[in-house]
């Protein structure tokens, strides 16, 4: 997958073709102000008036990449078909981290694939926009803590077996317990505080916040150096 790879000092926006709504994409600019199309979902974005800087795909759902130039879009087409969309757009960029918007809902096959790439690219810092939540890759070895109201639902899937180090202000802790698939999930439970903390002991756990937690989920997944030079 070597080739052509785009360097960005800011957040990016990644859109792509499932749910999209006018406040989730304003929402993720304000945070991620590179705008990033994967393959046709530019032709979505410019239909309500947005300009993507960067389309990536293998363009075949796209409908004219020919006008893409002259509206002021670079273009990195990808012919092969071993990845998609979404996960060309993180191989061929490199951002202090990620707001995805338009990989959830509509078909489930390409949310699981969303899912896929995310955990083989867990490198990269990722927050989904959901219709009603945001989600992330837990990194691991870093203390997420993160605001999210008391009352909110927090919600933690394991796309592979994971060891959860510590929580913190949860309802039901889930400090040393093991999640994996068809074993011990961790949906549906509940913050008893405004702000909660996790800690994994390797990548593969998705958390989903309600969606108004999107700014802090942003800022708590990006890992920050302690002065003794430990992640905190």
């Amino acid at each position: 997958m070597a080739g052509k790879c785009v360097n960005f000092e800011e957040p990016v926006t990644l859109v792509g073709g499932g749910v999209l709504d006018r406040e989730g994409i304003d929402a993720a600019l304000a945070l991620a102000p590179n705008l990033v199309a994967a393959d046709g979902a530019a032709d979505r974005l410019w239909r309500m008036s947005y300009r993507p800087n960067l389309i990536i795909g293998d363009m075949d759902s796209i409908e004219d990449p020919a006008v893409w130039p002259e509206r002021g879009a670079d273009m990195i087409v990808l012919r092969e078909q071993d990845t998609t969309d979404f996960e060309k757009c993180l191989y061929s960029t490199k951002a202090p981290c990620y707001v995805g918007v338009g990989f959830t809902g509509a078909r489930v096959d390409h949310m699981l694939a969303v899912f896929h790439a995310m955990l083989a690219h867990a490198e990269k810092q990722i927050v989904l926009v959901g219709e009603e939540e945001v989600i992330a890759l837990l990194p691991p070895g870093h203390r997420v803590a993160v605001e999210v109201g008391a009352g909110a639902t927090v919600s933690f899937y394991p796309l592979v077996p994971v060891t959860v180090r510590h929580t913190r202000g949860l309802r039901w802790q889930a400090g040393g317990l093991t999640m994996a698939v068809g074993e011990q999930v961790g949906t549906s439970n509940i913050a008893e505080d405004d702000e909660i903390e996790v800690t994994v002991e390797t990548s593969g756990l998705l958390m989903m916040l309600p969606r108004k937690a999107l700014d802090n989920l942003v800022r708590a997944i990006q890992p920050q150096t302690a002065p003794d030079g430990l992640i905190a």
